[in-house]
């Protein structure tokens, strides 16, 4: 299996023990072309602002500005990328890159915490257009553009209030079903590794925060030409839950209802639940008392760190597993950086010896002029030399390193590098996974190569101080 493929395990995962499967759909289940879906609705977004009188008919989505994984400083105006401990390790205000001595001023005794209002995380693709709308609006705060906004916070809320105004997202979703080939990647083998878990006996759960039209166009596009004869994309599922408000839907009991319609007609629903009605909104709660099953027995599949898999392993303690697609395209970028890494690997060696030796020498002559320590047959002329002689072969390892260093940090993302690393740390991003998720992977598609059998084992744990292999 090509390594951009493979499901990466944090904790040890039993999948002959997981009983119940539940899926989100967007970005999960279902890809869209990131830039197509991300353009439109930046477009629609866009447009909601014109049409309130904010100057910004000459803004255009830039794909590149944002990733998933970012910081929004709504106090600031900044998007930072920080590390696993919350130290922010790059920065830009609005559109503009912090220069170091900008970013040390703003943020050397700053800790990037998410319990804090102040921070806005980007937790899936969806992000996208948000976060370059925003960047770009402080960019027109700044020049005093739009007066009615009070500051960055303001600027923030009033971003969100329109991202989530419901007819935008209506009519994003009309453009997708009536041109789902502009916006959707189909993967054939996805409905084949959901009929591996459903005929291998696992309760298979759809439960996705879209309205019943849009999922039931959806799924029917991109499952039922991949399905035996005769068999729908509702035969997969023994559960199929639409508007489900996550996250609250894990945290929260709330009224369930049926769907009784294609149009969406709905009714309150009494009684047991039922295979092949599809139901809207609901809790988890109802969904274990259902089945019968909770906690480990459960594995939940999403794309969103937060809504899909923080609150689902933190509350409920659920299994699961995040889809990251945008991981394929990095570990091919590693790999093809690997001779490169190597090289930088060796010269770093090189360097780290020369600094020790450098040290050592700087200490003797230290001593030497004060009159302490062992004695040392160098004189003070001769270890200056050698002091300088070292001094120029760092500098020198340092003009070669550089280059190098500087194409690792932009893999994946020129501006922001690996979605996973922050300089020579683990992102923030990637505190998260390894926090909330079992298991990360590229696509639902990769699960064939595990089969429904399989036992996934984490690696085993290192710190800085175990033997190097």
């Amino acid at each position: 299996m090509k390594p951009d493929r493979k499901s990466f395990c944090n904790r040890t995962l039993n999948l002959r023990g997981i009983r119940a499967i539940g899926y989100d759909m967007d970005y999960t289940l279902i890809h869209y072309h990131v830039e197509e879906w991300e353009r439109r609705a930046y477009e629609y977004l866009k447009n909601m602002l014109l049409s309130q009188g904010w100057p910004v008919e000459k803004l255009q989505f830039d794909p590149k500005m944002v990733c998933r994984g970012l910081v929004i400083d709504t106090e600031l105006g900044n998007l930072v990328k920080a590390n696993r401990f919350g130290f922010v390790k790059r920065a830009q205000h609005g559109s503009r890159a912090m220069d170091f001595e900008g970013q040390r001023e703003h943020y050397a005794r700053t800790i990037v915490d998410l319990a804090e209002k102040r921070w806005i995380f980007l937790n899936t693709l969806f992000s996208l257009s948000e976060g370059c709308i925003y960047a770009q609006l402080v960019d027109l705060l700044d020049q005093r553009l739009i007066p009615e906004v009070l500051g960055y916070a303001d600027l923030y809320e009033r971003v969100r209030q329109v991202m989530e105004a419901a007819h935008m997202e209506g009519l994003l979703k009309a453009d997708i079903i009536a041109d789902p080939d502009r916006y959707v990647e189909l993967d054939p083998e996805t409905p084949l590794a959901l009929l591996d878990q459903h005929y291998s006996g696992k309760k298979l759960m759809l439960i996705t925060n879209s309205e019943w039209s849009y999922t039931s166009a959806m799924m029917k596009y991109t499952f039922d030409p991949f399905l035996p004869k005769g068999m729908t994309w509702k035969d997969l599922f023994d559960l199929v839950i639409v508007g489900a408000r996550k996250p609250q839907f894990f945290m929260t009991r709330s009224p369930i209802f049926e769907v009784v319609t294609e149009e969406g007609l709905l009714k309150p629903h009494t009684g047991k639940l039922q295979k092949g009605i599809a139901y809207l909104g609901g809790s988890a709660a109802q969904v274990e008392q259902h089945f019968g099953f909770s906690g480990d027995e459960i594995l939940y599949i999403g794309d969103h760190m937060f809504g899909d898999v923080h609150v689902t392993k933190n509350i409920l303690r659920w299994r699961t597993a995040l889809i990251i697609r945008e991981l394929e395209e990095e570990i091919q970028a590693i790999e093809a950086f690997q001779a490169d890494e190597s090289n930088l690997a060796r010269v770093m060696a090189q360097k780290e010896n020369l600094e020790a030796e450098f040290c050592q020498v700087r200490l003797e002559l230290q001593r030497k002029k004060n009159h302490y320590g062992p004695p040392n047959s160098s004189t003070e002329a001769e270890l200056e030399k050698a002091g300088n002689e070292l001094r120029v072969q760092i500098e020198a390892l340092d003009q070669t390193a550089a280059p190098i260093a500087r194409k690792a940090a932009e893999l994946g993302n020129q501006i922001w590098g690996p979605l996973l690393r922050a300089g020579n740390d683990k992102s923030y991003l990637a505190y998260q996974l390894e926090r909330y998720a079992d298991v990360y992977t590229s696509r639902v598609s990769n699960f064939l190569s595990l089969t429904p059998f399989a036992y996934l084992r984490s690696p085993r744990g290192s710190m800085p101080h175990d033997p190097k292999t």
